[in-house]
């Protein structure tokens, strides 16, 4: 199969889908792999590096994506790569459909299979291709958080670990999924008083066997999330329902109740955000205030520490890429299950059910146009 991969062109995005190291071992399963000149410079890999690995260098994006038969990235398109789609392009990275209409219409239109990292859920319920993202997103969210509430940017002037004879800073974090419990661990051993908040019980004990006294636990329902919030420095919104939108769980009124100069990072910004006033940032103007709250809303927080993200995504993303080019997308699936659930648009059709119903729009179960 062709094999190609290209830069990312969303704002202060470094990242890239494949290393060289990835490049070789399609080179060496028997694919043609294209790369676009230039591609991995962000993250510390050179043309020279791609080459010796036996990727052809193509000096447009265009050019790539023209040659390919699956492309592999790391964001979802951009409005200006849509007239690059073509039908029965395999498009394997990170799609995040639920929010986002335009991108959705013009797979569909293009019949592109849109295979989405977010959505792959192996046997164990597990999110292989998107956990090394969260575990980033998760650790990245505290210490910025903590950088923001510095009082030069706009934060209340607080410490987060404070020091003896001073109080700690209040940490909630909404959620206690991957993204959660990163963010959990950063913060307890920044020496933060830590609340984390999750809608399973089952979750919240795992949490508590972890971490033990050292956080509290509490069930995430409104009154437990408005109550906390009143009192919190820093919190941390990592609500996720795979392939859907993310739900409004920090409403705007809570805000008026909140310490002026207090920080919200809504790491859920991707999926549409959980936090009613939420907006997409980028790196190089991250937050804003609303009610004297800031808000630190990039919607691609991994992309700050490319090195570290690009090597992390393509270690998960690598095995179930050669399987999908080995065999073929209808055959791999068939031969790993697991698959399915993420192929997000194929034959002109939404193939997930949460974007579907998240965007209004038919469902039609994957394995029956697979037939």
């Amino acid at each position: 199969m062709r094999i190609g991969c290209v830069k990312e062109i969303k704002k202060q995005e470094y990242r890239v889908g494949m290393t060289p190291d990835n490049a070789r071992s399609y080179v060496e399963a028997g694919h043609d792999v294209y790369v676009e000149a230039g591609l991995g410079l962000g993250s510390g890999f050179t043309d020279e590096e791609y080459e010796r690995a036996g990727a052809r260098l193509l000096e447009t994006a265009r050019a790539v994506w023209d040659h390919s038969e699956m492309l592999v990235k790391v964001k979802e398109p951009l409005p200006e790569e849509y007239p690059l789609f073509h039908e029965g392009l395999i498009l394997y990275t990170y799609l995040h459909l639920a929010a986002d209409r335009p991108l959705t219409e013009a797979l569909l239109k293009s019949q592109v299979k849109g295979i989405a990292y977010e959505t792959l859920m192996e046997k164990n319920n597990s999110l292989p291709l998107l956990a090394p993202m969260s575990q980033i997103a998760g650790r990245l969210s505290i210490q910025e958080g903590a950088k923001y509430l510095e009082k030069m940017y706009g934060g209340e002037g607080v410490l987060l670990s404070g020091v003896p004879g001073t109080p700690k800073a209040n940490v909630v974090i909404i959620g206690g999924g991957s993204v959660g419990t990163n963010a959990c661990k950063i913060a307890v051993g920044m020496g933060a008083n830590v609340t984390i908040m999750d809608v399973n019980v089952q979750r919240l004990a795992y949490l508590d066997d972890i971490f033990g006294a050292r956080i509290q636990t509490l069930m995430s329902t409104d009154v437990n999330i408005e109550h906390a919030l009143k009192d919190a420095d820093l919190v941390v919104g990592c609500v996720l329902i795979p392939g859907k939108k993310a739900p409004k769980v920090i409403l705007r009124r809570y805000l008026k109740k909140m310490k002026p100069g207090a920080v919200i990072v809504d790491v859920a910004v991707d999926q549409g955000g959980c936090c009613e006033t939420t907006r997409v940032t980028y790196h190089d103007d991250p937050v804003f205030k609303v009610d004297d709250i800031v808000h630190y809303c990039v919607g691609n927080m991994p992309g700050a520490v490319p090195r570290t993200s690009t090597i992390a995504l393509t270690n998960a993303t690598l095995g179930y890429g050669l399987k999908i080019a080995s065999d073929g997308l209808e055959e791999a699936c068939k031969k790993t299950e697991v698959l399915y659930s993420a192929v997000n648009t194929y034959a002109g059709m939404v193939t997930y059910q949460n974007v579907a119903l998240s965007l209004g729009m038919d469902y039609v179960d994957v394995k029956a146009l697979m037939r």
